[in-house]
C-alpha cells in the first residue's frame, strides 16, 4: 500500500536544500584546487594530501579534493554544470582553457534554452560552462 506523501511534501516546500560542496578524488590534489579555485574564485584551505576550497558566497558551493585510492575510472557518469550570465560563456570558457582546461565541445544550437561548452580540467575530468538566454 502506497501512503499519500501530500503533507511530506507540504513539510517541504519550506525547505531550501542547498549544494555545500562537491567532493572529488585527484591524482594532484593540491594543483586540483589551484585550477578550481582559479576558475571559482573559491578560497583554498587545508593542506597536506586534502585541500577545500569554501563557498565564495551565499549561494556558491565548496568543493573538496582528496588523493585517489586507485585507478581512474575509464568513464565519468557525472560533471558540474557551471552556469555564466548570458553572453559571458565564450570568455569564461577561454578562462578555462586559460586557466589549464582543455576544449572537448560545443552544444549551441540544438536547444533554445541553453548554450554550453564542454571542457576538462587538468585531469581530464568533464565540466560545462552554460548560459541561458534572458526570458522575454
Amino acid at each position: 500500500m502506497i501512503e499519500s506523501n501530500a503533507g511530506y511534501r507540504e513539510e517541504m516546500s519550506s525547505l531550501k536544500i542547498s549544494l555545500g560542496a562537491i567532493n572529488l578524488t585527484a591524482e594532484n590534489p593540491q594543483a586540483q584546487a589551484a585550477f578550481w579555485s582559479a576558475v571559482t574564485g573559491n578560497e583554498i584551505s587545508g593542506g597536506g594530501d586534502s585541500f577545500y576550497l569554501a563557498p565564495n558566497g551565499p549561494d556558491g558551493f565548496g568543493m573538496f579534493f582528496q588523493p585517489s585510492s586507485g585507478p581512474r575510472l575509464q568513464s565519468q557518469d557525472s560533471h558540474m554544470d557551471l552556469t555564466v550570465p548570458w553572453g559571458s560563456r565564450a570568455q569564461e570558457v577561454q578562462r578555462a582553457i586559460d586557466l589549464g582546461a582543455t576544449y572537448q565541445w560545443d552544444v549551441l544550437e540544438e536547444h533554445e534554452h541553453v548554450q554550453w561548452t564542454t571542457l576538462a580540467d587538468p585531469e581530464g575530468n568533464l565540466f560545462c560552462i552554460a548560459e541561458h538566454p534572458p526570458v522575454h
